[in-house]
């Protein structure tokens, strides 16, 4: 007879940019796309290789993927959290370096929250498996409305744990979490976070970047953010695997439940 397992913790990397988007360029040629998906490959490797958690990479190599496309990738893989990975640039001075971490502003919300409404099927099984179709669409905000605050919540939780890690392998040049309308964090169902890992305007924080060592401290730093963030916020429910091949199958979907 089979035992009750807890369901895999399923988080979503993505590299910033790739393909014909390079992203920001530093002074040695170093390239943003380059750097981000080096840190999410190390990242994804220490994800897979803890029992109970599995990464989804947004992209695997040098290909462009559009902004909407990488929260749907995610979405696909019902991931539990997402993580967007940049090295931020300043061409006008080369005095700013550090890490900086971000969660989407409460009115990129909510013109994300219009945009759903708008489009009833795009929001279908969003909210914990409730397919707003069948709901009126006063009933359907409300049901938005409560999930976009609860998944704020948790985003900032993420990304203050994520700016603790990030405090210990390089300066920070934000201190506090900052709010912006990125397009990559505006999922109502899935908490989110853009790390800026440094300066690739910065020589010093590009002569890291360049390095395995420091992408490794970035990837295990992100790690325990991510493992603080899931002592709070876990799975609710759990699985039964009936055979193996069920449990190949992959993820099923689960709500977040907030430890007291």
């Amino acid at each position: 007879e089979s035992q009750p397992s807890l369901r895999w913790v399923v988080v979503a990397l993505d590299p910033g940019h790739g393909g014909e988007d390079p992203g920001a360029r530093g002074k040695s040629g170093l390239l943003e796309k380059d750097v981000t998906l080096r840190i999410a490959s190390k990242l994804a490797a220490l994800v897979d290789d803890t029992p109970g958690y599995k990464a989804v990479l947004t992209r695997k190599s040098d290909y462009f993927i559009p902004l909407r496309g990488r929260t749907a990738i995610a979405r696909k893989a019902q991931a539990d959290l997402f993580i967007s990975i940049h090295a931020n640039s300043l061409p006008t001075t080369r005095d700013v370096r550090g890490a900086a971490v971000y969660v989407v502003s409460e009115r990129g919300a909510t013109s994300e929250h219009a945009k759903l409404l708008a489009n009833l099927e795009n929001a279908a099984d969003m909210i914990g498996g409730v397919d707003l179709h069948s709901q009126q669409d006063d009933v359907a905000s409300v049901l938005l409305d409560i999930s976009q605050t609860a998944v704020r919540e948790a985003s900032f939780d993420l990304g203050s744990r994520l700016l603790e890690s990030l405090g210990s392998v390089n300066r920070l040049q934000k201190t506090d979490v900052q709010q912006a309308g990125f397009a990559v964090l505006k999922s109502p169902d899935m908490p989110s976070a853009l790390v800026e890992t440094a300066f690739l305007s910065h020589p010093e924080d590009e002569r890291l970047l360049g390095q395995g060592e420091f992408q490794d401290a970035l990837a295990d730093s992100i790690f325990q953010g991510i493992k603080g963030y899931f002592g709070l916020y876990r799975p609710q429910q759990q699985l039964v695997y009936a055979e193996p091949a069920i449990a190949r199958a992959g993820p099923m979907p689960v709500r977040l439940k907030r430890r007291r």
